[in-house]
């Protein structure tokens, strides 16, 4: 299958299109509007810096039911110890900030470019984008951010400069979105890590229909 090559008309191609890699179309921009209307469609951007903007929907699907949170022995003891203070939104700048300075820290690079920066601090400022901070001495020593639409929220990176930091933040949260009745996070793509707190792949098509009934749910 081809790669669509996105114009200024605000549309994307069905997700379903994408390569067997997940990628579904290059180009377009990262304005709120194109922005929350990929989130909507099951679609996120993902790219390095001085590559096109890249967008995916990648199959299978990594996500994490916030009722099936698993939070190990070890993490409940930290948690129970009280070692930092979980905000939320105090500070969406510092947090993404720190997520793109953790990954280049261990010498991965970033996706998260200045052009991505400035992208998903107007989102926070009109209300998508959302972020957790962890706090210990009144420092900011971890912390997360993601989009939240309807009852679906789309987790994108996460830092600590404290072991087991943005662990506590990243419980923290899910504990707060099953309380506010979400009912999926999307975790994008596997990783080990978002395994052990309980995330599973479902196909494509699942999350899809699943990301829909979140939209409507608070329609």
């Amino acid at each position: 299958m081809p790669v669509f090559a996105l114009s200024e008309r605000l549309s994307f191609p069905p997700p379903h299109l994408a390569i067997k890699e997940g990628l579904l179309a290059v180009g377009g921009d990262l304005s709120v509007e194109r922005l929350v209307l990929a989130y909507r469609s099951g679609i996120f951007p993902w790219y390095s810096e001085g590559e096109p903007i890249l967008w995916w929907s990648p199959d299978p699907r990594l996500v994490l039911y916030p009722d099936e949170l698993r939070i190990s022995r070890s993490l409940r003891k930290v948690i129970k110890r009280k070692l930092f203070h979980i905000t939320f939104d105090q500070d969406f700048e510092a947090v993404i900030t720190g997520c793109a300075e953790a990954r280049r820290s261990y010498g991965e690079g970033t996706w998260i470019t200045e052009e991505m920066k400035f992208a998903y601090i107007e989102l926070h400022r009109q209300g998508y984008a959302h972020s957790v901070e962890a706090w210990q001495d009144g420092k900011l020593v971890g912390g997360l951010y993601g989009v939240a639409i309807g009852r679906a929220f789309f987790g994108e990176s996460m830092f600590s400069r404290v072991s087991n930091a943005s662990k506590v933040a990243f419980a923290s949260l899910v504990e707060t979105l099953q309380k506010n009745n979400f009912t999926i996070i999307d975790c994008q793509v596997r990783t080990d890590h978002l395994m052990r707190f309980g995330a599973r792949e479902v196909s494509r098509k699942v999350f899809l229909e699943q990301l829909g009934k979140a939209l409507i749910a608070h329609s």
